[in-house]
């Protein structure tokens, strides 16, 4: 992939770097199994995270990351007709952020990446998660660009023109389809780094570059 050379290239946090699903889903399991509900921590994640990002997606006013997750989490409560604390329990499953998993290849490829091109993340994240997230260890501070800086959520195109503002050129590297569809909408180059649980929009746009992991992305971006 032919990029300026001091192009920053971003990562999506929650699918690009970790598996938040299998991470926040052992925290949901763990509930249902201590109030018996009758419905697996995945079923829970998933309703979740679907109201979570639509909140993200629709609110119009900045509001911080934690704060979307609450209001998230009690429509996902109600929606299933489970007993709980969105308060309480969303504090629980940030605050296992820290024991999330990377993807198998994180933990070498984004070091061996970052010798060789400025690297950063890119994400719907308040700083305080962020900083428990094992990605935490792998990244430089300043060229961490998350939603309470920018004061914008994807898939908004104000968060990626914010970020390109911010950084000058980028490359964004994203999973998810929203994410890609929001920056190829914005003008930023994607390469779509393929996870597990994650498929393009089929009405959506395609990006030009497509990987299989952070090894293969080295080696697209010249490395």
């Amino acid at each position: 992939m032919d990029l300026p050379g001091d192009a920053l290239v971003t990562f999506d946090l929650f699918s690009a770097l970790l598996d938040s699903r299998t991470g926040a889903s052992a925290v949901f399991t763990d509930l249902a199994r201590r109030r018996g509900w009758p419905v697996t921590g995945e079923r829970v994640h998933d309703v979740w995270d679907r109201r979570n990002k639509a909140s993200q997606r629709d609110l119009t006013t900045w509001v911080p990351f934690a704060q979307h997750c609450r209001r998230a989490l009690a429509g996902a409560y109600a929606e299933l007709g489970l007993a709980g604390d969105p308060d309480a329990d969303v504090g629980e499953v940030l605050g296992s952020v820290g024991d999330w998993p990377l993807w198998p290849d994180v933990a070498t490829g984004l070091p061996a990446i970052a010798r060789r091109r400025r690297t950063g993340v890119l994400s719907n994240v308040d700083d305080d998660v962020f900083a428990r997230t094992r990605v935490a260890a792998l990244a430089r501070d300043a060229e961490v660009l998350t939603s309470e800086r920018l004061r914008a959520y994807k898939p908004s195109v104000d968060i990626y023109h914010r970020a390109r503002a911010s950084a000058g050129a980028l490359v964004h590297v994203a999973s998810s389809a929203r994410d890609v569809r929001g920056a190829l909408e914005a003008g930023i180059p994607v390469v779509r780094l393929r996870r597990p649980g994650h498929h393009l929009d089929g009405d959506g746009p395609v990006p030009a570059v497509e990987v299989d992991d952070l090894h293969g992305l080295l080696v697209t971006l010249g490395g």
